[in-house]
């Protein structure tokens, strides 16, 4: 069977139809269409998607098994919007089985994720869809417009314009210009963090996940809640123990209060993980292979991260020296299993491969 896809990386069905993705079927995805149509009509995901409907039928009138589907990334694209594509990827190929796969794409950004198809299924090619316009009204101040009403792109551009504007404005006229360029560098660091590693879409999408969670009573909250009660334990030890060790030099001090919490957060993002686990397990009836990699690579960077503290402290001539032998031990084993859980991901990823080639399998 060959499977005809449609990328919608930048989640607009979801944005602005609340059409919730992967979309399966040809009746689906002209329904999809239609609602992003009459909410958009000059969406290019719109003509991308009834192109997608226009492959299918040319395959199916040809005399070839096929289906179409719609994957869905998230408004901020990024990690975590190509991460949601691929789980959805995999969530169809278990229902259709294809063994190839044909990309429909309205732009050179959806193309950016063909490799996530190609190390699932063999990919035939990729089909761009072109949306021709009247030049009368092809601009640049209706560019500019139609540019600025898009929320990413505002994301973007008029955000940061607009942080800068704002705190200088209010620390000139405050008579502290100084101390406003100083928080205005600190304001855009974080922002740049948060920005760069999709840390604000990964926290909507935790509370999203939790209110889930409390409705429909999954196990998965109270292990979450666990986890977070065992990273405070650990920042209250590792606090203690740096208030203990007053006369010891500041470094000393930050190295204990590491040494002192990294215990209770290696166990907190073990529990995490296992709470995800278990309430995988109740939803589709399994484990998931990936808990097995997570949770060696978490035991791998325990490891690794306790050697940089003892070496740390080796070097910094802590009393007592922890022996070298225990950092090196300790190092060599955390990049043991780091490099064992990739290898693990690897040989699980070649297994899906090879069922999904051979469903009997």
């Amino acid at each position: 069977m060959r499977l005809v896809v449609c990328i919608d990386r930048d989640d607009d069905l979801g944005r602005k139809a609340s059409v919730a993705g992967p979309v399966v079927g040809r009746a689906a995805l002209v329904d999809a269409a239609v609602r992003l149509a009459s909410v958009d009509p000059e969406d290019s995901d719109t003509n991308a998607i009834f192109a997608t409907v226009s492959l299918l039928d040319e395959l199916r009138g040809a005399g070839e098994e096929a289906e179409a589907c719609i994957l869905t990334g998230s408004p901020k694209v990024g990690i975590l919007s190509d991460r949601r594509v691929a789980d959805q990827f995999d969530h169809v190929l278990s229902q259709v089985h294809a063994d190839s796969a044909y990309l429909v794409s309205d732009g050179a950004e959806d193309e950016y994720l063909f490799p996530i198809l190609a190390s699932r299924v063999k990919v035939d090619g990729v089909r761009r869809v072109f949306v021709r316009q009247n030049a009368s009204i092809e601009s640049t101040y209706y560019t500019i417009v139609r540019a600025m009403k898009d929320p990413k792109l505002r994301a973007k551009t008029v955000l940061p314009v607009a942080l800068v504007l704002l705190i200088l404005g209010i620390a000139a006229a405050g008579g502290v210009l100084l101390w406003g360029v100083i928080g205005l560098a600190i304001v855009l660091g974080i922002y740049l963090i948060f920005w760069t590693f999709d840390i604000d879409e990964a926290f909507i999408d935790s509370i999203r996940s939790a209110s889930t969670d409390i409705r429909q009573g999954s196990v998965a909250f109270g292990f979450g809640v666990f986890s977070l009660a065992l990273v405070a334990v650990g920042f209250l030890e590792g606090y203690n123990t740096y208030v203990a060790n007053l006369p010891q030099p500041d470094v000393i001090r930050v190295l204990l209060f590491l040494q002192a919490g990294l215990f209770y957060w290696i166990i907190a993002a073990i529990v995490w993980e296992t709470g995800r686990a278990i309430r995988r397990r109740f939803a589709r009836g399994r484990f998931p292979r990936t808990y097995a990699v997570a949770t060696i690579s978490i035991v791998g960077i325990g490891c690794v991260s306790y050697g940089s503290v003892y070496l740390a402290r080796y070097l910094e001539n802590s009393a007592p020296i922890p022996p070298l032998a225990l950092v090196i031990g300790l190092t060599a084993t955390g990049f043991g299993l780091m490099i064992g859980a990739g290898f693990l991901q690897q040989y699980f990823r070649s297994v899906a491969r090879r069922a999904v080639v051979d469903p009997t399998t």
